[in-house]
């Protein structure tokens, strides 16, 4: 039986996704030069504060989630054959 493809398989195709989130970011970021965020804390009048809370928090579930699959991870054959 043979794989379908889907558009993730072709490189081509994924290099243009990043392309497209990195042009959202810089669109965001010049963006909030010119919107006025109301900040609760003296941290979050930072220019890209969002923007860096937000990869951090990112990267950090990213952490999470790997060590959480080597805690609750069970072998192959758990539930026998």
């Amino acid at each position: 039986m043979k794989k379908e493809l889907t558009i993730f398989d072709n490189p081509k195709n994924v290099r243009r996704l990043q392309k497209g989130f990195f042009a959202a970011l810089v669109l965001v970021m010049v963006a909030e030069a010119f919107v006025d965020m109301h900040a609760e804390f003296e941290v979050e009048q930072f220019f890209g504060f969002y923007a860096v809370y937000g990869f951090i928090s990112y990267v950090s579930l990213i952490m999470i989630a790997k060590l959480l699959r080597k805690i609750l991870m069970r072998k192959e054959d758990y539930y026998g054959d």
